[in-house]
């Protein structure tokens, strides 16, 4: 029998030896100020059709749109945590993640929501403060229906959850990333 020699990982939230609880606290804070909307990280869907661009602004992790790594994040190890802005007119086209639920806490704006699941069909609209809370093997869109930018919260269960995929008869499933 052989025996693993890779170390196990460090767990962020756990003091790293060494570190002073000062320093490590501050690198377990993300400030708005040091943050910019990333309009590129779902790029493809906008490239393909301008009415899918949104910008994420990412503070735990990097969330589900495939970004491999941001520096400026907290480290995720249970769940990520980002803005997303949905710009008047403008949707996150119909997705699901098969391994973690997402939330949608809308922080401003009026966003119709869909959902479905084997055939069923869910609508809602969802406008300040509400929240969803969507599992995991549910397909979700969300559709800016006001006149101005929608703002939302966007929480994913997962450290890196694994990108997800669109409907078979959805444009944006023949894309390769």
């Amino acid at each position: 029998m052989t025996q693993s020699t890779e170390q196990p990982e460090q767990s962020t939230l756990v003091q790293p030896q060494g570190t002073d609880f000062k320093s490590w606290m501050e690198s377990r804070v993300a400030r708005f100020s040091t943050r910019r909307y990333d309009f590129d990280a779902l790029k493809f869907q906008a490239d393909f059709d301008p009415k899918y661009r949104r910008g994420q602004m990412r503070y735990i992790g990097t969330g589900g749109t495939g970004v491999a790594a941001d520096a400026s994040t907290i480290p995720s190890e249970h769940f990520t945590f980002s803005t997303m802005v949905i710009p008047a007119g403008h949707e996150g086209p119909s997705h699901l993640h098969v391994d973690v639920e997402e939330v949608f806490f809308l922080i401003r704006g009026k966003l119709k929501l869909v959902l479905e699941k084997d055939g069923e069909r869910f609508e809602t609209v969802l406008t300040d403060r509400d929240v969803v809370s969507v599992p995991p093997g549910v397909y979700r869109e969300e559709i800016n229906i006001g006149d101005e930018d929608a703002l939302m919260c966007v929480m994913l269960g997962a450290q890196k959850p694994i990108t997800p995929t669109y409907p078979a008869d959805h444009p944006l499933a023949k894309i390769k990333r």
